[in-house]
């Protein structure tokens, strides 16, 4: 995952032994030995074989680079790869090192366990990305996310082939970059968690050496409180401000009216522009409030001299301003979706969070765009949600060839209101990987039912990259039971999904002080035994004669959920984190007996008791909506059984 574009299977195997080698036969280049070695000491770690990772000869993995490429990864770069693995070895060859990054990470998933230990299945692949695109936000600003967080979400995405990190740096809750030149952002505006720039440094080469661009976002005119902390003068109220403590969208928004603010901004990407290489540059610009601006007499008067009707026109002033003052030093602004303006000029890229018809509507009008609609990862929606958007669907798809080349592909977006540097990882995989797919495999690649059989697949591989995703679950778990047996809480989390944004920012109760150490924070977005669970139960009922392995597999886990309520309940006690889900777990008793009853109606022929069905759907439906900000999935098997 992705899928390549094309993959033929040959004869026999490639055995991975102790003998396992690999070697660059191209012209030296110090970063793609350096990737060879990782993804070899990954393949180690994976098997428990002892490997060296380069060696001359003999080699199984021969890699053939044609020539480096640029000194940083670049848009539109060639990033294909062809890959024959043969019973002899494996020849990787790629044009430049991009496609050889690539062509690594599909090595290193193909690594499985065969009867007579592990393989390579002989194959021939020949694959390129769909877009040039391929990005993941994370959101370091509302919550802080450290240095090793990032690396190892940069190696994550490396390994399902995302080639961009957009990385939001400023919002109202904290300034997290370093500023020797405007030092009160990061000093007053960042509770002292910020990166130096010496960080900063560090983690663009990590992320270049693994094919990965690095654009920053530096959220103006609007999401400005943290900003306007150290230098109030900024902001079109004077103040007094103070670090966001709570979610949504603030008034704050710097003075468009004062040209100091423009002096100020200057000076502020002469310094900044020098960390990122990239030429793109993202300035935010969403969500402004016009409040401020609306009470400013100086800006009334200032919109009136320079013909400004309304706040979208000051903004679109204010950007055009910020734009020459990036183009100065040879960066293109990136926006969201209100950027879009015809007083800007068209090679600005315009990023959608509001769909295809936004997208659709800068291409038109000459914008190269970005889609992020539908790959919000904080709303902890299915995979199969993600799975279903594209960005050439919908409004998109009626472009001409020539607009429809304008659309660059996707991005998807972990906004940190409802996660920490624990859960984070959580959010974004294995789910990431789906979007990956969406993005870089032909647009025909759409059977769900593949897709989940091997992002679940990729979901454990991804682990030997070092992302948390996983790991994490059982640790926030035991924490929450208090040095107390587990299990308990343990069958009841399997049985649970999060829910995301939506419904946690309609509860209020929410600070950035807030812990994230409830059930809702532990429990993953989607439930992998649940849909295991569901999967057996459809084949049960479809012919539950022929089923005997789903049958089985099904009554093991309905008599563990009818029993679990009795443990957890002493478990729970008066603890506030656990007292909360006792409802939970009593219905997830319920389902296991329900579940159990139809078992027996199924194998025994045996018709239900008088009103059972009505019965049961009436309580299906009611442990289907959301209770403490969780979803019991459990519901689905037991349903697909009933009807």
């Amino acid at each position: 995952m992705p899928l390549p574009v094309t993959f033929t299977a040959g004869a026999g195997k490639l055995v991975i032994d102790n003998t396992f080698k690999a070697a660059l036969v191209s012209p030296p280049d110090a970063r793609l030995n350096a990737a060879i070695v990782r993804t070899v000491a990954q393949i180690s770690a994976r098997t428990g074989i002892p490997m060296l990772g380069l060696k001359a000869s003999p080699a199984k993995l021969r890699v053939e680079c044609a020539r480096p490429g640029n000194e940083h990864p670049t848009l539109g770069e060639d990033e294909s790869y062809t890959l024959n693995v043969t019973p002899e070895g494996a020849t990787l060859v790629a044009a430049t090192r991009a496609g050889a990054l690539h062509g690594l990470a599909t090595i290193a998933q193909l690594v499985t366990l065969g009867k007579d230990g592990f393989e390579i299945a002989a194959t021939h692949i020949e694959d390129k990305p769909r877009f040039p695109w391929r990005g993941l936000m994370i959101d370091s600003a509302r919550h802080w996310m450290p240095v090793p967080v990032i690396k190892r979400n940069l190696d994550a995405m490396a390994a399902v082939k995302l080639n961009v990190f957009h990385w939001h740096l400023s919002e109202d809750q904290g300034f997290r970059v370093e500023s020797l030149r405007y030092p009160k952002l990061h000093l007053e505006g960042s509770d002292g968690l910020y990166y130096t720039q010496a960080e900063v440094r560090e983690i663009v080469a990590y992320a270049r050496d693994r094919g990965i661009r690095v654009v920053p976002e530096f959220d103006i005119p609007g999401h400005t409180a943290a900003w306007v902390v150290g230098y109030p003068e900024l902001g079109t109220n004077p103040g007094p401000n103070e670090i966001g403590r709570h979610w949504g969208i603030y008034e704050n928004a710097l003075d468009p009216s004062r040209e100091e603010t423009y002096t100020f901004l200057d000076g502020f990407f002469e310094e900044m522009t020098a960390l990122f290489p990239d030429p793109y540059f993202h300035i935010g610009g969403d969500e402004v409030l016009d409040k401020q601006w609306k009470e400013s007499a100086r800006v009334q008067a200032f919109a009136k001299e320079h013909n400004l009707k309304d706040a979208h026109a000051i903004q679109a002033y204010f950007n055009q301003r910020v734009q020459k003052l990036l183009v100065k030093r040879g960066k293109i602004l990136i926006g969201w979706d209100e950027v879009l303006h015809p007083d800007l000029p068209q090679d600005i890229v315009v990023q959608s969070w509001r769909g295809q018809k936004s997208l659709a509507e800068a291409a038109t009008k000459g914008y190269r765009g970005i889609l992020s609609w539908g790959y919000y990862m904080d709303h902890l929606s299915p995979a199969s949600l993600h799975y279903g958007v594209d960005p050439m669907s919908g409004d998109a798809d009626k472009l001409t060839p020539e607009q429809a080349a304008r659309i660059l592909g996707g991005e998807m977006c972990m906004w940190a209101e409802y996660v920490t540097s624990e859960t984070v990882d959580s959010r974004i995989w294995p789910r990431g990987a789906v979007v990956a797919e969406r993005l870089w495999s032909p647009a025909a690649t759409r059977d769900v039912d593949s897709m989940y059989t091997r992002m679940e697949a990729v979901s454990r591989q991804l682990e030997f990259t070092g992302v948390q995703h996983r790991a994490n679950y059982a640790p926030m778990l035991e924490r929450m039971a208090g040095g107390r047996p587990v299990e308990a809480l343990r069958v009841l989390a399997d049985a649970l999904e999060g829910l995301g944004i939506g419904p946690r920012a309609r509860s209020q109760k929410y600070s950035s002080l807030t812990p994230m150490n409830r059930m809702v924070d532990a429990a993953r977005p989607e439930s992998e035994s649940v849909r295991a669970l569901t999967l057996a139960a459809n084949k049960v009922a479809a012919n539950g004669k022929a089923a005997t392995a789903e049958l089985a597999l099904l009554r093991r886990a309905f008599m563990l959920w009818a029993a679990n309520d009795a443990r957890f309940q002493e478990l729970a006690g008066d603890d506030p984190l656990l007292a909360e889900l006792k409802p939970v777990s009593k219905d997830l008793a319920a389902l296991g007996n329900a579940g159990l009853k139809l078992l027996d109606a199924v194998e025994k022929g045996q018709p239900l008791p008088a009103g059972f069905a009505a019965a049961q759907r009436k309580e299906l439906t009611r442990m289907e909506k959301p209770m403490v900000e969780l979803t019991l999935a459990a519901t689905r098997p037991v349903k697909a059984l009933l009807k």
